[in-house]
């Protein structure tokens, strides 16, 4: 299915957007007319992704920033206020998974994926309601969740989205009484450089059931064209990151008298590697 929307005149924040599901997500929303501020920490992934929805009719602006930092955060939600005098979509979807086991990991990995999975998230929801009630909008926040979610098993990594969806349905909760919309989105398995801190044997694996003859290295980003390939050759286990984005462009071109408040997104078998 192929989601149309209008969103003209509408602002967004999209965080993560260097690549994957947040780059996507960001062409979607600017391909349906809305301005989008695209934040990450790859400079020229994000001017590209810019440049598409530009030429698709929207309007983009750039921000390397390390969401990680509060201030970064905040100042991101500034930008699109100041560019356009409002904000009507913040997708909080930057994301780091480092999926060792407990016994075996470093405490500092933990600490990043709490500052950047939940800190950052909260830190985005508080600007973006701000935002959103001064400036009148019948806004949708959109927390990018994960189906370790629904796990009680998943890991630290899978803490970290329980405490997504915890915090979604909260804040849910919070703005009952505001045209708020709070939206969780959980995929399942997707080809994309989220999964750069994963065992390198696993990503080998990935690869080469791509068909490309591609170096693999622990942390380091895989060329867009080898997770396309992956993507492509096991279309039954990993969904794209546009599945994401379309499923995200529903959920907030929605009218106001419409919550879609969780969408799992998933492909049709489980990837054993994973």
């Amino acid at each position: 299915m192929t989601v149309t929307a209008d969103l003209a005149g509408r602002s967004a924040v999209v965080t993560g957007a260097s690549s994957g599901i947040g780059r996507a997500i960001a062409e979607h929303l600017g391909g349906a007319g809305a301005h989008v501020v695209l934040s990450g920490r790859t400079e020229s992934a994000m001017k590209e992704a810019a440049d598409r929805i530009t030429e698709a009719g929207g309007r983009a602006q750039v921000v390397v920033a390390d969401v990680r930092d509060p201030e970064a955060v905040r100042s991101l939600v500034d930008t699109a206020v100041a560019a356009t005098g409002r904000l009507d979509i913040m997708v909080n979807n930057a994301g780091l998974s480092h999926p060792e086991p407990i016994l075996r990991s470093d405490p500092e990995k933990w600490r990043a994926m709490l500052e950047t999975n939940v800190l950052a998230l909260l830190v985005g929801c508080q600007a973006a309601v701000q935002a959103m009630r001064d400036c009148g909008a019948e806004g949708h926040i959109v927390n990018v969740s994960s189906i370790a979610a629904l796990r009680p098993d998943s890991g630290v990594y899978g803490a970290t989205k329980h405490a997504v969806n915890t915090i979604t349905r909260s804040l849910r909760n919070e703005l009952i009484d505001d045209p708020i919309q709070v939206v969780t989105v959980m995929p399942g398995a997707v080809a994309t450089n989220f999964a750069r801190h994963f065992d390198p044997e696993v990503l080998r694996g990935m690869v080469a059931m791509s068909g490309m003859d591609v170096e693999v290295t622990a942390g380091e980003r895989l060329p867009d064209e080898a997770l396309e390939a992956a993507q492509e050759a096991l279309s039954e286990m990993l969904v794209s990151p546009d599945d994401i984005a379309e499923a995200v462009l529903y959920a907030v071109s929605r009218p106001s008298r419409v919550h879609v408040a969780e969408i799992v997104v998933r492909p049709n078998k489980d990837l054993p590697i994973l």
